[in-house]
């Protein structure tokens, strides 16, 4: 009995206990709830007063930007009706000087009408005294207007055709003179383009020795080596007091270099003997004839020439490579005259393959001249002819310096590229002597004209340089100076080329400072 109270008592208990946890727990939530909606309640009190505030900033901000927007429109205005102030102002003014304008036609109008008038009047009176002047005229003169008029024309023409044909004929000279001297520097000016290289003309070849021993051995005893020497090759061998050399001459430019490779051939081998002298002499002879005839194969297609030559032709062509004349070595010259000559061909319409034929052999008989009588250009021509060429070759190998008649198109541009390759400037040499005076003339011509303190010739006489007085020659003297110094070159002097003259005009101030 006391379990089953006590039980009922722990029940109870925990019955009460569970209740009175019950009631506390929802004290304290409904007291949370309150505390939280007071809270709510402060929060939006507050979000109310926030809105409140930054609509009133907001507003005031609307207000500010629309009251800067009049101000700045009313400003524009302002600005707006000022310029349309000045605008109205300005048209005002254009149409009071637009009315002044019209009044000042408008009086400008008839004083044009009157003097129109007065015109018309005075030139109805002076007709009316031209009509009357004729008619006196024709009744002294005994014409009628329309026969003077004949008269006069026709002597009036007579006198203008005469003037005119004298321009014409004077403007024509003119033009061939300048053609002429423009053409002459045209064409030396591009022979620059085709330049061979200039070789120095001489009769004979010098021979290094190791020594000055060697001398006495290239003699031999009694002088037998060097006389079987000169027999064997047919020049003569100087040995004078010029340290180790000796010196080959002949007027054979292939004998010549066949000594000068046996000399150096029997100096380099030691054994000089007559009969040692023989082989070589005779080795030396094979290999010159060999380059002989590769040099004429070469020149044949260096001026671009198909088609076969007689070897005896070839070969005297490539003797050519060892004949120079006045310093320019005739291979190379035959062979510029041969491209010069197809360029000139091929612009005309003539036959090229004739052209530069002709050319490349115009100059062979170059090779035997000192053999056989006669001009080089004849003895050319007749071996050719020997040698199986054409006539047309023959002919304009032996017209180019005119021996005979010109014939064709062919015969003149022969003649005309050989001159011309002679001419360019540097292709042939002058002697000292006359390259010296040609200097001083070109000197004298400038200082005898007035106002030239000094002159001076350079390059080689391819320019004047002319130093003027600045007080006595301007710029438009200066001008003048340099053409007249020119065209009195032109027609004083003979040169090559072309001449450049160049005055200077030069003033100077100088002052010390102390």
């Amino acid at each position: 009995m006391n379990v089953l109270l006590l039980v009922l008592g722990l029940v109870a208990g925990l019955v009460l206990g569970a209740a009175a946890g019950y009631f506390y727990y929802r004290s304290k939530v409904a007291a949370r709830q309150a505390e939280a909606r007071a809270d709510a309640s402060a929060i939006i009190e507050d979000a109310e007063r926030a809105a409140a505030t930054a609509r009133r900033e907001a507003e005031l901000a609307a207000k500010e930007a629309a009251l800067r927007v009049k101000d700045e429109a009313e400003s524009e205005i302002r600005s707006r009706r000022t310029e349309l102030a000045r605008v109205e102002e300005r048209l005002e003014n254009r149409d009071a000087s637009l009315d002044r304008r019209d009044s000042e036609l408008d009086r400008e109008r008839r004083e044009l009408g009157r003097r129109e008038e007065s015109i018309r009047e005075r030139t109805a009176e002076l007709e009316a005294r031209e009509a009357e002047q004729i008619k006196v005229l024709e009744e002294v003169a005994g014409l009628t207007r329309a026969e003077a008029e004949r008269r006069l024309f026709g002597e009036l023409e007579i006198e203008v055709e005469d003037r005119l044909g004298r321009m014409v004929r004077d403007k024509t000279m003119e033009a061939e003179e300048k053609a002429d001297a423009e053409a002459r520097r045209i064409t030396a000016t591009t022979m620059e383009r085709l330049a061979s290289d200039v070789t120095a003309e001489s009769t004979v070849k010098a021979v290094a020795l190791p020594s000055d021993d060697m001398k006495g051995r290239v003699i031999g005893r009694e002088g037998r080596n060097i006389r079987a020497f000169e027999a064997a090759t047919g020049v003569d061998v100087i040995i004078d007091d010029t340290p180790e050399t000796v010196v080959i001459s002949s007027f054979d430019p292939v004998r010549r270099e066949i000594g000068r490779i046996s000399m150096e051939r029997l100096v380099q081998d030691g054994r000089i003997h007559p009969g040692r002298i023989e082989q070589l002499v005779s080795k030396a002879s094979k290999d010159v004839e060999k380059e002989m005839k590769a040099a004429g194969r070469q020149a044949l297609y260096d001026a671009k020439i198909s088609g076969g030559m007689h070897a005896d032709l070839l070969r005297l062509l490539g003797a050519l490579k060892y004949r120079t004349s006045y310093g320019q070595n005739v291979l190379a010259h035959s062979v510029e005259v041969a491209n010069l000559c197809g360029m000139m061909a091929a612009e005309l319409g003539a036959n090229v393959k004739l052209a530069r034929r002709g050319a490349l052999l115009h100059d062979v008989g170059k090779a035997i001249d000192h053999e056989i009588e006669g001009t080089h250009a004849l003895i050319g021509g007749r071996f050719a002819k020997k040698s199986g060429e054409s006539d047309e070759v023959v002919r304009a190998i032996s017209a180019h310096h005119h021996e005979i008649e010109m014939e064709s198109v062919e015969d003149v541009l022969v003649a005309t590229a050989d001159a011309v390759s002679a001419a360019r400037p540097g292709a042939r040499r002058e002697t000292t002597e006359t390259y010296i005076e040609r200097l001083r003339s070109l000197e004298d011509i400038a200082l005898g004209h007035r106002g030239v303190d000094k002159a001076y010739a350079i390059q080689a006489g391819r320019e004047i340089r002319v130093m003027v007085q600045p007080s006595e020659v301007d710029d438009r003297i200066a001008a003048k100076l340099a053409f007249d110094i020119s065209k009195q070159i032109e027609n004083d002097l003979e040169y090559p080329g072309q001449i450049k003259v160049t005055v200077i005009r030069e003033s100077r101030v100088t002052e010390v400072a102390r």
